[in-house]
């Protein structure tokens, strides 16, 4: 047996390592002290809260501090780009740069996906949708980065966002329509129907109507987490082809080098999946959202 494949790592361990959470966020720098500090356990960072019989850890998982990473970078995103435009149309010059860019976007987000969509209620929505549409990116692209996370590559974060999805979709529909226009979400009228034949049908649908309502966010919520994760165990089970097949005696830099080429391109590939996928749950939410706006 060759040293190469003595030290060959297990595969599934290395995928299973990056893409599940853990109390830690995994980097080790070989100073004792920082890495002591880098992967904490629970008990060691935040004491346990009890509520009555459960016994909740506090302590923040590797996918909860990328979370709040991600929420920084919105924030200082938002507020540079701000600050940039401001300055620039007080010095009388047309939007440039980044800057630019980043406004295009942000108009692209509110008029053509929360207001197209919403209807002339959307502006009001808007800041909701791009705030989903910028955090979800973030949460995609820093999982690309070395010694990065996915938080959207673990479903109690994907769930989370759908359950506010849930949350505004329902509420604003019910405040939009009132109690009785509510109500016809799930009891539908069937046009051209009257009489016992119409409550029946009616009825009939309400279960439906029910499960509906449920399906929509619980969709949102896998599709997010399973293209996010997919794209993980991609690239690395295409990096243990190296390990795989190195030991071939004069195919190990022709197999590197071609397992490199794949990756790079799944790498550029899951990029552009990182912008789709932010763009497809905010749109959906508008969507759903201008749904329940409106009772027909």
């Amino acid at each position: 047996m060759t040293l190469l494949q003595q030290e060959s790592p297990n595969i599934g361990d290395v995928v299973l390592h990056h893409t599940a959470d853990a109390y830690g966020v995994g980097i080790e720098t070989g100073i004792p002290q920082i890495d002591r500090f880098l992967s904490w356990h629970w008990g060691k960072f935040l004491p346990d809260l009890h509520v009555g019989p459960l016994t909740v850890n506090l302590t923040p998982t590797k996918h909860v501090v990328f979370l709040f990473v991600a929420a920084a970078l919105v924030f200082l995103t938002m507020w540079w780009a701000g600050r940039r435009l401001e300055q620039q149309r007080a010095g009388e010059r047309a939007p440039s740069g980044l800057a630019n860019a980043l406004e295009a976007i942000v108009l692209f987000v509110r008029n053509d996906v929360a207001i197209a969509n919403i209807g002339h209620d959307g502006a009001k929505f808007a800041p909701y949708i791009m705030t989903l549409f910028f955090f979800i990116l973030y949460a995609n692209l820093i999982g690309l980065l070395p010694h990065g996370a996915t938080p959207t590559g673990n479903v109690a974060v994907t769930g989370a966002l759908a359950i506010t999805a849930f949350l505004v979709i329902e509420v604003s529909g019910f405040l939009k329509l009132g109690p009785a226009g509510y109500m016809r979400t799930i009891f539908p009228k069937v046009p051209g129907m009257q009489g016992a034949g119409a409550v029946a049908i009616s009825v009939a649908m309400a279960p439906i109507e029910i499960v509906g309502k449920f399906v929509k966010p619980f969709a949102l919520a896998v599709r997010l987490f399973g293209n996010m994760t997919a794209g993980h165990f991609v690239i690395l089970s295409l990096f243990g082809l190296i390990f795989l097949f190195g030991h071939l005696d004069g195919w190990n830099w022709g197999i590197g080098a071609v397992t490199a080429g794949l990756v790079l391109g799944i790498m550029l590939l899951e990029i552009f999946v990182a912008f789709l996928q932010a763009y497809v749950f905010a749109l959906l939410t508008a969507v759903f959202i201008g749904l329940m706006q409106h009772e027909h």
